[in-house]
Parts: structure tokens; C-alpha cells; sequence
């Protein structure tokens, strides 16, 4: 703190405007977080993703029958948190790849955000029975987490299969933390955070990263 109140007060006495030197502050702390940290947004890409996603749509509106399209459309709503314009795209994409574990992991995923509990895990699961490891056992991760508020034993349960297939996520970890102190297991749950810090410890730095929030998530708990 006192490293920015130093660098605030050289900013204000080179540019002599304490709003603009607060700015370029502000730029600053950004840009060292994106670039060491991780821990703030990309602010550049909801631009970036909303100008391919209006790009797909004219491809579709010039041929309403391009799957590729519909996928990839699907794919930047979901990243965009769209997951109700989402779902028509992928249940259309489905009826031609029925065999795909990723879109059905995708339309579960849809489902559970939108609440659909039943119809997400049936999905998810199906996604499983194709692909036990689709998208790197993603689909126990997310299942536990919808199912954590409704169903703590199930969810810890599923989490545990995500844990076991992908030993090395921060995140598998920290919500193993909070389930477990949900259902009354203490000791687990401390097992479970401390967990979480020392395999972030042992991350390659790209991959520390990634992980950090969890990390810094559970070392408060």
C-alpha cells in the first residue's frame, strides 16, 4: 500500500492533475496484474468475443445450416454467461453430432446455470459415459458445484471424481474445502485447503497462474 501511495504522489507531481495520476495508476496496477497475477478480467475480451459472435451469426443468417458455426456460436455465449441464447444452437448442433461428449457436457452445463438440476446432470452424465474424461473431467467439477446448495453429500462425491482424475486443480481442492465444511468434516476440510496451497506451490508458473484465485481462496479459510 504505501509502494502505490508513493508511486500516486510521483504520478501527481509529474502529470500535476491528481485524477489523471490516479488513471495512469490504475493502468499500471492492470496492466502488472494481467501480465504477473491474473487475478483481474480481461477488459479487451467481451469486445472481442461480441464482435465474432455478431460475424457468426451473419455466416448463419447466409446459411442456417453451418454446425461449426452454431458451435462456436454456442461456445462464446457460454463464455459470455449467455447460456439461455446458448442452448438452442447446441440442441440444434446435437442432432448432428449425437456421438459428441462435448456438446452434451455443453447443453448440461446450459441446464445447470439455468437451474435445470435433472436435465443438467443427464446430460453431464451422458457427456461422461462417451468421454470419461471430457474436457478434463470437467463435468464432475461442475455438477458439484450446482449440486453443492441442494445436495453437499452428492456434490463432495463428484468433486472427489474430478479430484481423482485431475490431482493437480487448485479449484477441485478449495471446493472439496467448503463441501466438506458443509457436511461437518473440519478436519477434511482444513486436509482439503491445505491441499489446495501446496499443489499451487508446485505449479509450473504458467499454471500458478491460472489457479490463483482458488489459492488465495482457500489460504483465508
Amino acid at each position: 500500500m504505501l509502494i502505490k501511495i508513493l508511486v500516486f504522489g510521483l504520478l501527481w507531481r509529474l502529470v500535476g492533475n491528481p485524477f489523471l495520476a490516479l488513471l495512469i495508476l490504475l493502468v499500471i496496477l492492470y496492466v502488472l496484474d494481467r501480465r504477473f497475477v491474473g487475478l483481474t478480467p480481461n477488459i479487451f475480451k467481451p469486445f472481442q468475443l461480441s464482435r465474432r459472435a455478431s460475424r457468426l451469426r451473419s455466416d448463419l443468417h447466409a446459411n442456417p445450416h453451418n454446425t461449426s458455426a452454431k458451435l462456436e456460436l454456442a461456445r462464446i455465449l457460454i463464455e459470455r454467461k449467455k447460456f439461455s441464447e446458448a442452448l438452442p444452437y447446441l440442441e440444434q448442433t446435437l442432432s448432428i453430432m449425437e456421438e459428441s461428449a462435448d456438446v452434451h457436457y455443453e447443453i448440461g452445463l446450459c441446464h445447470l446455470k439455468l437451474g435445470d438440476l435433472i436435465k443438467g446432470e443427464s446430460y453431464m452424465l451422458k457427456a461422461v459415459e462417451l468421454n470419461p474424461r471430457v474436457k478434463f473431467g470437467e463435468a464432475y467439477l461442475r455438477l458439484g458445484e450446482a449440486l453443492a446448495p441442494s445436495s453437499p453429500k452428492r456434490a463432495a462425491q463428484f468433486i472427489e471424481q474430478f479430484r481423482d482424475l485431475h490431482s493437480s486443480s487448485v479449484e477441485a481442492y478449495y471446493r472439496l474445502g467448503q463441501l466438506y465444511q458443509q457436511l461437518g468434516r473440519a478436519e477434511d476440510a482444513k486436509r482439503a485447503y491445505r491441499e489446495a496451497l501446496d499443489i499451487h506451490r508446485g505449479l509450473p508458473r504458467y499454471s500458478r497462474r491460472q489457479q490463483r484465485r482458488w489459492a488465495l481462496l482457500a489460504r483465508f479459510k
